[in-house]
């Protein structure tokens, strides 16, 4: 029956109970018949689809014994044609097993030979497609409800059942034959047709079931009404005659193999108290009777599987009783209501495995999911409704219900092995639902999140033994759900998390059971051959957060507020070192991706501490930042291979980059704090330490197996770095620093200034000869004259200032562009110290055949003849510039004495 037809019967169910009822529980009248409408509805749509089945079945079995007629097998479509339209004096036979048997004769079946084609050819003949047309659910429904079956017998004992019980109901208020007489009146009309219907079995299958289960309803009602109603029978003889009338149509519909027959029995008996209530009623006897009524079906399910006995008597017992609380449950009523809500759960948990038993052996494992998951869910909100306000109780409910549903999945697995796997996954699947709901309304939130955490473990791990991907996404939402948990937790001091003193625990199991559960999957892919698994990654990392976050929470219980820094710093070194150590038995890219972040992690700290503290080995940063550079290049060493050679010379240069930049900051604040006398302390520091280094890389790129020989390009671009670095400190502190080295005395060339510059050029020269050397693809695109040029004139420069230098501090030349130009011993000194130079210059190249060398000499004397004529002849008369003059002039007869020409090239050696 279509869903217009529900809505049809329920409307007219409602209407009828608003018309008959009493005005004080007209609402509660009207639920009902409307309730009972949809009910009907809905069991002659399973009549229908049984009946569908049934036919289907009959011919697919009249196919394989080779009964038709025809010499082709019709296709599917064929098979699928409704019947030609059956007797309306007859009932549709679905009483016996055989198709004889269930063929009436006032109903007989057309012959096989209507099944078949027209046309019967020896090859087979495709069946020709059939033209769409619209569905129209009205007509069809109407259709089917009026043409399908015995309409008159099935309205009339529908009929016959509302009345008798309307009867019921006017007899009490407006006659005055005693109560005994009607209600055994009523009760022999109920045993005569009865046995009318049994004795109509067999020649009017259809019509005797009808009327027999009009009678088992009238029973009921009877039943019923003579104890409830009027106090005529004592409570355990009403609960004898109705026990016996459940077991009677129990029986006959079990014997006459007829679900329509129990269906109409067991709708007549629940209906019966709903339309003999006078609204004040004891619920205590209600749901006995139900009880009865439940246990009769339990009863069937024991020989039959029928489906829609179960629902009926489900839908009937939770639905009614759910209005029944919704209206007039008090929480006095706890004590008596409680157990029938057991009894009931208890009952159609054991009709869902009966159901799942007595399939044939072709359905062996079929489940009905209405009556396996609807009446857990039912249940525990009915039980949720009645304890709201006690958690803790609810708790233990639940937990009981994991017990019973694990309890017997264990039992199911014992004895009936994989012929019952798929409600054995069911009930696994509920027991884990109801642990896991248990464990909030008992526990607190953290340590509901380790429960959570615990669980979601187990369930990946048996779904990954098992192959289960539902067991496995639950275990991960249950990992994802515990974390989520915890969160609330965690607070913040500045930027670092906190958290209670007794709440690690739970962090811990949350991230111990995520990082497990990625072990699990990721050994479940391998074994099946899968390159990886995007949740195996998802959960190693929703792990690690935690197990750092908590850490980092941990921190602040045991390390003073000043050495947190440091601390943190520390212990995410230490966890990335254990992500690289991981990365051996679980090869994950998660693994990797958590190793590699301690580099950023560093950079962040770095830079953290550059603007909190006045240099890094501060507040523990002697421990700290060598543990986190010893684990950075441990990773750099597992991992290299991995990453591959690119990523790996790339964290190698920033790297080498941050350890040189850390230790100068240190070097600079070490010396600053030793020395405490000028700035220039401190500035020449800045310049030991990547002098150093490349002096370092200079011998190493050669020698040095790992890191420097195994990454040469990458350290070369560490070099050239620092050789830029290097050059321009060597410019700014040129023009910059005046030669004050208090607390020593100034020396020309040996003070600390000069030092430093002419151990910086000398390692500029070394590093750019090794580095030329090697087969260095940077090496070989670049001109040769260019850094040789760039060394030269740093030379030149550094020549100049430590001279400019020597002056001011020993004759006090002011240390400024107008106070050197206008000092005439300033300018004379230049003069012959340029002059010097030249000569050196080209005196060398003569020796070594340097025609370029040569050349700049000479333009370096040009240019001192030059300013001796345009500058210095101007204020000749004074000493200082006739010196110039002079020793100018002897310094040129010695060139010309020594290297009058520019040598030839070809004579170079």
């Amino acid at each position: 029956m279509d869903p217009v037809m529900r809505i049809v019967l329920a409307i007219v169910g409602g209407f009828a109970g608003a018309t008959l009822g009493s005005a004080g529980s007209r609402f509660f009248d009207t639920l009902i018949g409307a309730f009972a409408g949809f009910a009907i509805a809905d069991l002659s749509h399973i009549r229908a689809c049984l009946r569908t089945l049934d036919e289907d079945l009959d011919r697919l079995k009249a196919l394989a014994r080779g009964t038709q007629s025809a010499a082709v097998q019709p296709s599917f479509e064929d098979l699928r044609q409704p019947e030609p339209a059956w007797s309306p004096a007859s009932d549709p036979p679905i009483a016996s097993d055989s198709p004889a048997a269930r063929r009436a004769p006032d109903s007989p079946r057309p012959p096989a030979a209507a099944y078949a084609p027209a046309s019967a050819p020896t090859a087979h003949r495709p069946a020709q497609p059939r033209a769409q047309q619209p569905p129209n659910f009205i007509i069809d429904g109407i259709r089917r409800f009026f043409g399908g079956g015995n309409l008159l017998v099935r309205s009339g004992v529908i009929v016959l059942f509302f009345g008798i019980a309307f009867l019921l109901r006017y007899v009490a208020q407006h006659t005055r034959v005693p109560i005994e007489y009607r209600l055994s009146g009523v009760a022999l009309g109920g045993v005569a047709l009865l046995v009318l219907g049994w004795r109509l079995r067999t020649s009017r299958p259809g019509f005797a079931l009808s009327i027999q289960g009009g009678a088992v309803g009238i029973l009921y009602l009877t039943v019923f009404a003579a104890f409830h109603l009027y106090a005529l029978i004592p409570p355990v003889a009403a609960f004898a005659l109705l026990t016996s009338i459940a077991a009677l149509s129990a029986l006959l519909a079990v014997k006459q193999n007829s679900q329509a027959l129990a269906l109409l029995g067991v709708t007549g008996g629940f209906l019966a108290p709903v339309l003999a209530s006078t609204g004040h009623g004891d619920h205590v006897f209600l749901f006995g009777y139900y009880a009865v009524l439940n246990f009769g079906i339990l009863l069937v399910a024991w020989y039959k599987s029928w489906r829609g006995l179960n629902l009926a008597g489900f839908a009937f017992t939770f639905g009614i009783g759910t209005v029944w609380g919704a209206l007039t449950y008090r929480a006095a009523d706890f004590a008596t209501t409680e157990p029938f809500l057991i009894l009931f759960f208890l009952f159609y948990v054991g009709i869902a495995v009966l159901f799942t038993w007595r399939q044939p052996p072709r359905l062996r494992g079929y489940v009905d999911g209405t009556l396996v998951f609807g009446t857990p869910l039912a249940a525990f909100g009915l039980q949720a409704s009645m304890l709201h306000d006690r958690p803790f109780a609810l708790a233990y409910s639940a937990l009981a219900m994991s017990a019973l549903y694990l309890g017997i999945a264990t039992l199911l697995k014992r004895r009936r092995g994989d012929t019952q796997r798929l409600l054995i996954e069911a009930f696994l699947a509920l027991g884990v639902v109801f642990l896991t709901v248990a464990a909030p309304l008992a526990l607190g939130s953290r340590w509901n999140a380790g429960a959570w955490a615990l669980e979601g473990g187990a369930l990946v791990w048996i779904g990954c033994r098992q192959d289960r991907l539902l067991s496995r996404l639950f275990g991960a939402l249950l990992l994802a759900a515990a974390g989520f948990l915890l969160a609330d937790q965690f607070g913040f001091v500045g930027a670092f998390p906190t958290l209670p003193w007794n709440a690690y625990g739970a962090v811990l199991l949350v991230s111990g059971a995520s990082i497990g559960s990625a072990g699990s999957l990721f050994a479940f892919a391998q074994a099946r051959r899968h390159s990886t698994t995007i949740l195996a990654n998802l959960l190693f990392c929703w792990g690690v957060l935690w197990w750092s976050l908590g850490g980092l929470a941990e921190l602040s219980h045991f390390v003073p507020a000043e050495d947190l820094v440091a601390a943190a710093l520390t212990f995410l070194s230490v966890t990335a070192y254990g992500a690289s150590l991981l990365h051996r038995r679980l090869p994950l890219p998660a693994a990797v991706a958590v190793a590699l972040a301690l580099f950023p992690i560093m950079l962040m700290f770095a830079l953290g501490v550059a603007s909190t503290q006045s240099h890094p080995f501060e507040h523990g940063g002697w421990i700290a930042w060598p543990v986190a550079f010893v684990c950075l290049y441990v990773v750099l060493y597992r991992l290299e291979d991995t990453v591959g050679s690119r990523a790996a010379g790339a964290l190698h240069v920033v790297s080498a980059w941050l350890l040189i930049a850390l230790s100068s900051w240190e070097t600079q604040w070490m010396v600053n704090f030793l020395v405490r006398g000028s700035s220039s302390w401190p500035t020449v520091a800045w310049a030991i330490i990547p002098a150093a280094a490349l002096a370092a890389l200079a011998l190493g790129l050669r020698r040095t197996a790992w890191p420097l020989a195994r990454h040469r390009e990458p350290y070369v671009i560490v070099a050239v770095g620092l050789a830029f670095a290097l050059a321009i400190w060597s410019l700014v502190t040129e023009f910059s620093m005046t030669g004050d080295v208090a607390p020593l005395p100034y020396l020309p060339l040996l003070n600390p200034v000069d030092v430093v510059q002419l151990f910086v050029l000398l390692v500029l020269w070394r590093c750019w000869r090794v580095i030329r050397a090697l087969p260095s693809a940077i090496a070989a695109g670049v001109d040769p004259r260019v850094p040789a040029f760039a060394l030269a004139a740093l030379g030149f420069l550094w020549a100049n200032a430590s001279a400019l230098r020597t002056l001011h501090q020993w004759i006090h030349v002011p240390w400024s562009l107008s106070g050197m130009l206008e000092s005439t011993i300033t300018q004379t000194t230049l003069s012959i110290f340029w002059a010097s130079l030249a000569l050196a210059a080209m005196l060398f190249a003569t020796r070594k055949f340097h025609r370029a060398v040569w050349f700049a000499g000479a333009a370096l004397l040009a240019t001192v003849i030059a300013k001796l004529f345009f500058v210095d002849l101007s204020s000749v008369g004074s000493i200082e510039r006739i010196v110039s003059f002079v020793g100018v002039g002897v310094l040129m007869l010695v060139i010309g004495y020594y290297s009058p020409l520019p040598p030839r090239s070809s004579q170079r050696s």
